[in-house]
């Protein structure tokens, strides 16, 4: 189950780059929420608090309680959120998607790796996670924040697909053919340049014999 957030938002009326300039110097950020067949409605959010909320769910699907002042709470899904390139955990910019609870939505769901691989412990395997998220269809009350996957069975060059998963209650839209880990084998050493392989003996200084050198002097 998806945890559960809170975020209060005011509207906005300023738009454009100079004024959400503006509202980052007063500590607060620009959002927008959409959905539901509601017009899309600028908002902003206390800068603080949002990166906050951002840094407690991580990469989670998160449900947020958004508080829009005057009185309206809605539950909304974090569908992007836009940093600053130079200083990344600086946000500057919120989308939200509203969701009712009788209306199926259409995300993204972190998948969580779990255990230590057969093949990693007993024949120094190396485990490559490949898909890090998939997409699903599900109520707002079934959706997981993350889907687990139990790796510890995985031998080398098994694999865990898409198609394994199961969502409670939910569909699962990412092509199935899709491997999510593989346990590949374990990996050679790089040479260094230069560098002869152990097994290469130096080259054995080849003399003539003695009676040899003394017969060529003549």
């Amino acid at each position: 189950m998806a945890h559960e957030a809170k975020l209060a938002a005011a509207p906005r009326s300023g738009r454009g780059k100079g004024a959400a300039r503006e509202l980052r110097r007063q500590g607060r950020i620009p959002a927008v929420i959409y959905g539901h067949h509601r017009e899309a409605l600028a908002l902003d959010v206390d800068g603080t608090e949002a990166s906050r909320l951002l840094s407690a769910i991580g990469m989670s699907a998160t449900m947020v309680e958004v508080t829009i002042e005057g009185g309206e709470t809605v539950k909304a899904l974090i569908r992007e959120v836009q940093r600053n390139p130079v200083r990344p955990s600086d946000v500057l910019h919120l989308d939200l998607y509203e969701v009712r609870a009788d209306e199926k939505v259409t995300v993204d769901v972190p998948i969580h790796l779990t255990g230590t691989p057969e093949g990693v412990r007993s024949s120094g395997g190396v485990l490559d996670h490949l898909l890090h998220k998939v997409t699903i269809r599900v109520f707002p009350a079934d959706l997981p924040d993350h889907i687990e996957v139990d790796v510890t069975p995985l031998g080398i060059a098994q694999q865990v697909f898409v198609r394994d998963l199961k969502v409670a209650n939910g569909e699962i839209l990412t092509d199935g053919n899709q491997p999510i880990c593989t346990v590949a084998p374990p990996r050679a050493e790089t040479p260094v340049a230069g560098a002869l392989p152990a097994e290469v003996a130096e080259p054995e200084l080849i003399r003539k014999p003695k009676a040899e050198e003394e017969a060529g002097e003549e």
